[in-house]
């Protein structure tokens, strides 16, 4: 069963047996992220309090790719906006993935090509990830003079501080392989077994009390101290709409847009 979000940008379909399936759907972008598909995903999770027979959600992405990043022409288009509309469009942002992040029932991310910026955001905070062969990830807002601080309490809870000082920093890619060491996925499997695969866990995560589950996922972020304050949120929410109207965003943006090298890489 199909459910109408107002927008094609994010897909939801519900299963008789309570699995929630949603599709970032902007294949055409490598699903790279606006305003429609933050709101999207924000039309999903409204979506399920309503559903109360709702047991899991999965989270995948349309087309060759899971999730780019932010669309950087969107970004280049908000900058100039004024510092409450950049604040506004930063809380939607950070919000939609504060809300993925304590959803009391389980997800799991099916990732594929590239996952990347925010995709890695939204696979730090979903419960089970498995990642095809051919996924490929980064961290990459530094490279275009942004940063990724709506999902950096996130990800340090995923794969460290360790390595999120080395990976948001640098914004290399990183494979499946490096991904399973550091703690971003739990499971590698062939791309043309991802849905199998994920099925496999959805079936499994099937068979425990829904009751439990949750609770266990709730008590499990309380005593690992993984749930965000609001004073930080709000302080994140600010530095990250800060950063984006400052000179550095639009050269970087501009960078990317026009296909050459920021004005801050050495020229020999």
């Amino acid at each position: 069963m199909s459910k109408e979000l107002g927008n094609a940008a994010v897909l939801c379909d519900v299963d008789s047996r309570g699995v929630v399936t949603v599709t970032l759907n902007r294949p055409d972008v490598n699903n790279a992220y606006n305003e429609d598909m933050i709101q999207g995903l924000h039309q999903a999770l409204d979506l399920l309090p309503s559903l109360p027979n709702a047991r899991v959600v999965v989270v995948q992405g349309n087309g060759k790719h899971f999730q780019a990043g932010a669309d950087l022409a969107w970004i280049s288009s908000v900058a100039p906006k004024s510092p409450e509309e950049n604040e506004r469009v930063s809380r939607l942002t950070g919000e939609a993935i504060r809300r993925l992040d304590t959803l009391p029932i389980p997800t799991v991310a099916l990732i594929q090509g590239g996952c990347f910026g925010g995709g890695t955001g939204i696979a730090s905070v979903c419960d089970i990830v498995v990642a095809a062969d051919n996924a490929i990830f980064a961290i990459t807002e530094a490279r275009w003079g942004l940063i990724a601080g709506i999902i950096l309490p996130q990800l340090c809870k995923a794969i460290g501080v360790r390595n999120v000082r080395r990976y948001a920093l640098t914004c290399e890619r990183f494979t499946p392989a490096v991904a399973l060491h550091i703690g971003l996925v739990h499971e590698i499997c062939q791309a043309d077994a991802l849905v199998a695969t994920g099925a496999r866990i959805v079936d499994g995560l099937l068979m425990n009390s829904p009751s439990a589950v949750s609770a266990t996922k709730m008590r499990t972020l309380a005593v690992s101290d993984s749930l965000l304050d609001d004073v930080l949120f709000a302080d994140l929410v600010r530095e990250h709409s800060e950063l984006r109207q400052k000179a550095d965003a639009a050269e970087g943006t501009a960078s990317f847009l026009e296909k050459r090298l920021p004005s801050w890489y050495p020229q020999k």
